[in-house]
C-alpha cells in the first residue's frame, strides 16, 4: 500500500436525510434493556442513539463477502481484510428530537498507514455533522482501523490480548456488570442494518476471522458506557438529568466477545463549578481494559451556546 494511491478519497462527501423515527429509539431502548415506553415523539433523543439512523440502503449484491458494502465509493479500496471500529469523539449540542427530519455530512479526512506488530494497519477518519432546520446538533469524528487477517491460530483470541498498563492502577468509583448476548448483538445489526458477518455468523466469525466467538460492536459498547456515565453524572451532580453531556471520546483497545462478562467501570477524573470529566472504561478479569472513554458533563446554565467547528 502507498498513501499516495488513497489521496482521492480525502474530502469525499456522502449526504444523508433520515428521520429520527420513534420505533427504532424504542427498539433501541428494548435491546439495551431500558424501558421502551420511555422515548416520546417530540422528546429528546438519548445521546449516542443517531447510530441506530443514517444507514445506506445497500443492495445485496454490492456486498463483499464480510457483508459490508464493497469499498471504493465513499470509503477507500484498502487492500486489508479486516475492518473494525476503533473509536471516535463526539461533541454534542442540542439534544436531537423525536419525529425530526435530520441531514448529515460525512466527510472522509484522512487516510493513515502504519506498520503494527501483526502487520499493516490503516486508519480511515470520517467526520460526521448532524444537522436539523436549526443548524448543527452534533459532531462526530469516527476512526475506522483495517488490518491483515490473523492467520488460523495466531487470531484475536482473549488470551494473546495484552494487559492494559493501567488497567490495575485504576480504583472505579463506580462499577457495573455487562455482558451481550447473541440477541443484544442481532438486535443491533437489524438497528443499524449492519451486515457485517463477525457480529452474527459465528462459522464465519470463528473458520474465517479466527475470532473465538462472535463479537460485540464497537459502538454498541460504547452505548452502554455513554449510558452507564450518564446515570453515574447524575449521581455526581446530585441532580438527576441536569448534567448535559458536552463531548464523548471513546477507544477501543481490543475485541469484546459475545457472552464475556465485563465491567463497567467509572471514575470523576476531575470538575469544576460547571463542568465535569467522568473517566470511563469497560475491563475483562483477565484482560484488563478492552474499551476506554472519556465523558464531559457541564451545567446548563454555564454553558457557552454551540457553535459547529470550522472546516
Amino acid at each position: 500500500m502507498a498513501a499516495h494511491a488513497f489521496e482521492d478519497w480525502i474530502g469525499r462527501e456522502r449526504i444523508m436525510e433520515d428521520t429520527v423515527t420513534l420505533d427504532r429509539a424504542r427498539k433501541l431502548a428494548a435491546t439495551l434493556d431500558l424501558d421502551p415506553d420511555v422515548p416520546r415523539n417530540g422528546g429528546p433523543l438519548p445521546h449516542g442513539w443517531h447510530w441506530i439512523y443514517f444507514h445506506e440502503a445497500v443492495p445485496r449484491s454490492a456486498l463483499a463477502d464480510d457483508g459490508h458494502e464493497r469499498r471504493g465509493d465513499f470509503l477507500p479500496p484498502i487492500p486489508l481484510a479486516r475492518r473494525m471500529w476503533a473509536g471516535g469523539r463526539l461533541r454534542f449540542g442540542r439534544a436531537l428530537r423525536i419525529g425530526t427530519r435530520v441531514r448529515r455530512v460525512s466527510t472522509v479526512r484522512s487516510v493513515e498507514l502504519k506498520q503494527g506488530r501483526s502487520g499493516s494497519l490503516a486508519f480511515v477518519t470520517v467526520e460526521h455533522s448532524l444537522s436539523d432546520e436549526a443548524g448543527v446538533v452534533l459532531e462526530e469524528e469516527q476512526e475506522l482501523v483495517y488490518l491483515d487477517r490473523i492467520a488460523e491460530g495466531r487470531g484475536g483470541r482473549p488470551g494473546g490480548a495484552r494487559k492494559s498498563s493501567d488497567a490495575e492502577a485504576a480504583v472505579p468509583d463506580w462499577t457495573e456488570p455487562c455482558s451481550l448476548d447473541e440477541v443484544a448483538l442481532f438486535r443491533f445489526s437489524a438497528l443499524t442494518f449492519n451486515g457485517h458477518r463477525i457480529h452474527y455468523d459465528r462459522p464465519y466469525a470463528v473458520e474465517v476471522e479466527h475470532y473465538p466467538d462472535l463479537v460485540v460492536h464497537g459502538p454498541l459498547l460504547a452505548l452502554v458506557l455513554l449510558g452507564a456515565g450518564g446515570r453515574w453524572a447524575d449521581a455526581l451532580t446530585g441532580r438527576p438529568a441536569a448534567g448535559q453531556p458536552v463531548s464523548f471520546t471513546y477507544r477501543a483497545l481490543q475485541p469484546v466477545f459475545c457472552n464475556e462478562s465485563i465491567d463497567l467501570c467509572g471514575v470523576a477524573s476531575h470538575g469544576s463549578a460547571s463542568e465535569h470529566a467522568l473517566g470511563l472504561w469497560a475491563a475483562h478479569a483477565t484482560r484488563g481494559v478492552v474499551t476506554r472513554a472519556e465523558l464531559v458533563i457541564e451545567d446548563p446554565r454555564s454553558r457557552p451556546p454551540f457553535r459547529a467547528s470550522e472546516p
